[in-house]
């Protein structure tokens, strides 16, 4: 009975930070299931991706990979690596919290995207709530909405036809105000102007199709080698009251 009860408070704390998640994830998986079924993939293959693949810019490019008629298993293993490459930056910056999630890491492992991995790099649980099941939560609530997305989509692309450039948008957008969120929560700001700082560095040398995984790499080596000195900075910054901009 404690467990049950532990699991269901972990749920009811991490329902709401997955709201914003929900809103984009059902709009951009809808999208997602009817441009796959408009390219002529059946009802059955994006709600599948969405459950097995669930990386939504790998499901977009699997769709052209699927329907292109051409099978190339190394080309699509590397395409899988360069658009997903960003997580392997996400895994090393979360080891230190899914180690003592237990059993449940395997599938927090599975499950990490974008948008588990802002919510549960940032959000502190309330008191009293397990970690581990937040975390879980936090990973499963965002996949079932990506998969409820896919289905309706899935299930409306045999009837609705329309051209969806601009769309990936939407997530972008969505990154953006989880940015903005935790920039009011934190005390300090030092991790987040290294982030923008260096992403606008990278942009400028490498270009907009290349400076994702360079300013991961110097943000992670940055935020490494000066990880003491920027919590002693935050420790000593007092923290906000209650409606203090």
């Amino acid at each position: 009975m404690k467990n049950n009860s532990e699991i269901k408070t972990a749920l009811k704390a991490a329902f709401p930070y997955t709201l914003p998640i929900m809103a984009g994830f059902l709009f951009l998986g809808a999208a997602y299931g009817i441009y796959a079924r408009t390219e002529g993939l059946a009802a059955a293959y994006p709600i599948l991706m969405a459950a097995v693949i669930f990386a939504g810019s790998l499901e977009f490019v699997a769709v052209d990979m699927l329907t292109s008629g051409i099978f190339d298993p190394i080309n699509a293993l590397v395409m899988t690596i360069m658009v997903n490459a960003r997580h392997l930056f996400y895994g090393i910056s979360m080891l230190e919290k899914y180690r003592a999630a237990g059993k449940k890491r395997w599938y927090l492992i599975f499950g990490m995207c974008d948008e588990s991995f802002s919510i549960n790099c940032t959000a502190e649980p309330p008191e009293g709530v397990d970690r581990g099941w937040f975390y879980f939560w936090v990973t499963l609530l965002d996949q079932i909405y990506w998969i409820s997305g896919a289905a309706l989509g899935s299930l409306a692309g045999s009837f609705i036809t329309f051209d969806i450039p601009g769309l990936d948008f939407v997530m972008t957008a969505l990154m953006v105000v989880i940015f903005l969120d935790n920039w009011l929560k934190e005390k300090q700001h030092f991790s987040s102007l290294i982030g923008l700082g260096v992403s606008l560095l990278c942009l400028l040398i490498f270009g907009s199709g290349s400076f994702i995984i360079p300013s991961m790499a110097v943000m992670l080596l940055i935020l490494t080698v000066f990880r003491k000195p920027i919590e002693k900075a935050a420790d000593a910054v007092p923290a906000k009251k209650e409606g203090q901009p």
